[in-house]
This record gives C-alpha cells, structure tokens and sequence, in this order.
C-alpha cells in the first residue's frame, strides 16, 4: 500500500471488468478514504499466485479454492462476504460423442483433462460429479497443465503433467482424453456433450434442492489493511455492493452479498475441498472471515 501526496492510501488491486464489478473499475463508484490501483494482470486468475505468493496485492478478487488454501497455509489474507463471480457447473465437463456415450461414472480408470487440478471450477464439477453420479475421483487419472497457486500445495497421486503447450480442448475433441473439465473453454461443436446428463435442468434440480450458487471468486484483503484501517474495509465492502446494484446483465441467479447469505455455499466449498485433498485440514466458515469483514452485512 503506497500513499497520495494527499495522503491518501493508494491500493494495489487485482479485479476483473466483470458486469458486478464494472461501476468500481470505471471509477463512477470511488471513495475519499482510498485510491484503488487495478494494477492486476488479465486475466485476472494470472495475479493468483503473486497475491498468495509475494502478498502482491492489498486488496481484489480470488478463487474460493485458493483463498482456502491460502488460509490453510497461513497466508496473510482475510475474505469479504462478496463474491466476485459464481455460476452453476453442471455443464462444465464435456467428452465428444464421436468416442461413444459416457455416463459419468465411465470416467472412472480414464483420464480426464483439467487446466490445475485446485481450478475452482474443476472443484466444483468433481463434487457434483461424486455426490450427485458417485463417481470415485481417486480412480480418474487428472491430466493437468500446470500447478496450483499455492507453493505448499502438491497435487494428488492421480494427477499426471500433460506435456508443456497441449491443448484440452483438442486432446478431448481427438479423443486423447475421455473428457475435459473446461468451463468457458468448452469448444463450441456439435460432437461435444455435457458428461452430466441434460446438464442446465440438473444444475436448476440442484439448486431448488440447495439455494446454492457455486462461489467462483470472492473478494478479499491483506490482513494489515483489515487491522489497520477497518474503515477502508467498509468503505471496500459498501463500494462493492454498490458496484453490484449498479451492475447490468447480471444473472437472476447469482451469489449473494453477506456472510450468513453465503455461509452454506462456502461451507460446502470446504466440505469438498477438503475431500478431494485440495486442503490438508478442516477449516470452519468462520476462520476465513476476522471480527471487521466477518460483521459486514
């Protein structure tokens, strides 16, 4: 954190144009108690791992996944009951049907291609993948490219390093893999199948079963900024909520604002995290947030 000849706190920010956040980045929603620096990479996912490495932001967005594992290792970071980003990911695994059908669990002793195994969308495909299909996650070989954000961190046993430059998408749609965990780098062709079956009714089922939005990133802050200047956290906080009533295009369905709001969402983050060996032990809802951002509201 840098100061203004003003004397007014300058803080280096890692946060995407998203429609939620795009009033904040324009500056039409601003503060007299900071400046914000996006001075984050884009993607906003490359300034990851500076931020849990290098502590080379005060303030931005991170993927639940890695905040997690950031506690976990003791980083010096504390979360905000705002999520950034969060979207349903029932649809999000996908094999080319030129290879023949696969039901979910014809995964198992095959290899399925993931970007990182920690990505946060991959967390949240395998979850519903083993406790909606029961699919046994430790008998799929994970073709990754590259590590998590985490230095600590080492993937599971049955994870394998694709070699450097390959392409999911390609080696699923040549059927070099039985299926990809993707996202928005699905390709778009008519061969491609979602490996959960009617994937956009499932993920509606899902949600009228447990209110919940899968969480993608939330926001977050050093913790010197949160013990020494709380107000600036409240500011943070009113900012983004206002940045989000300003916000167009938004989902009808979309993760809400506040700790108790969101508590179910986060736990259940945790609950799969931690079974698919993604954090080395249990950490409660609570612990992520300190006594400034976990009364926030």
């Amino acid at each position: 954190m840098s100061t203004t000849l003003s004397g007014v706190p300058v803080l280096r920010t890692n946060l995407a144009d998203y429609p939620v956040t795009k009033a904040l980045r324009e500056g039409r929603i601003a503060s007299d108690l900071m400046k914000l620096d996006f001075c984050g990479p884009t993607p906003a996912h490359n300034g990851f791992k500076a931020m849990v490495r290098e502590s080379a932001f005060d303030a931005g967005e991170l993927a639940i996944v890695t905040f997690l594992q950031a506690k976990a290792y003791g980083k010096p970071y504390v979360l905000l009951p705002a999520p950034i980003s969060g979207r349903f990911q029932h649809h999000c695994a996908g094999y080319n049907l030129d290879f023949g059908h696969l039901d979910p669990k014809d995964i198992e002793g095959k290899r399925v291609g993931v970007r990182t195994y920690t990505q946060t969308t991959a967390l949240w495909i395998r979850g519903i993948l083993r406790h909606e299909y029961d699919v046994d996650l430790d008998r799929v070989t994970w073709m990754t490219l590259g590590d998590g954000h985490l230095a600590e961190y080492t993937d599971p046993v049955n994870c394998e390093r694709l070699p450097k430059g390959s392409s999911i998408p390609q080696m699923m749609l040549d059927g070099e893999l039985a299926a990809a965990l993707l996202g928005e780098d699905m390709p778009k062709d008519p061969r491609v199948r979602t490996l959960v079956p009617d994937a956009q009714q499932a993920a509606k089922d899902w949600f009228a079963r447990e209110g919940v939005v899968p969480i993608n990133h939330m926001f977050v802050v050093h913790r010197d900024l949160s013990r020494t200047r709380p107000d600036i956290v409240r500011e943070l906080y009113a900012m983004i909520a206002d940045s989000r009533a300003a916000a167009e295009g938004v989902p009808a369905v979309f993760p809400p604002l506040g700790l108790e709001a969101n508590r179910k969402g986060i736990q259940l983050a945790i609950d799969w995290a931690l079974d698919q060996k993604i954090i080395p032990h249990r950490l409660s809802v609570d612990e992520l947030f300190d006594d400034v951002t976990g009364s926030l509201a």
